[in-house]
């Protein structure tokens, strides 16, 4: 018979350890009065979430309602895994409109090529992908579950 797992808090530096080492996560928001979530590859730097997304009906349901929730897990088995949650706000990068989102998105983009070096130029495997953004951090916490021991 084997030990209940034990569940417990991440500290916010294991939290943040947990964002800097990954880079998929889960985007959490409201569209149309109904929650939705959508995976996304993004960077953690400086106290941010970079990432980008598409035009479309999830960035003009971000345009009105800015609070989102952002989930990255690191899993192991089913007791034996680490989550983080970060509760802020979507801002999106527009260095058209908005001259001081043009060093922003240099940077956002900058970002982005760790993970996918094509990201905005020719190459780009996600070529539809380009409206830039980055999340403020309100509130992040974490949990994590470890495999209980018997005797």
């Amino acid at each position: 018979m084997s030990a209940a797992p034990v569940f417990r808090a991440l500290t916010q530096h294991a939290c943040i350890a947990l964002l800097a080492r990954n880079v998929v996560g889960r985007l959490a928001f409201v569209r149309d009065g109904r929650p939705d979530v959508r995976p996304l590859h993004y960077r953690f730097e400086g106290g941010w979430i970079y990432g980008r997304t598409s035009a479309g009906s999830a960035l003009a349901a971000l345009a009105g309602e800015p609070w989102v929730a952002f989930e990255v897990d690191e899993v192991v088995d089913a007791f034996e895994w680490a989550s983080v949650v970060v509760r802020g706000t979507f801002h999106r990068l527009d260095p058209v409109a908005r001259d001081d989102d043009l060093a922003r998105a240099a940077y956002a983009a900058s970002q982005l090529r760790t993970i996918v070096p094509a990201t905005l130029d020719e190459g780009d495997p996600a070529p539809h992908r380009t409206v830039l953004f980055r999340i403020s951090i309100g509130e992040m916490t974490g949990r994590r579950a470890t495999p209980g021991t018997t005797g």
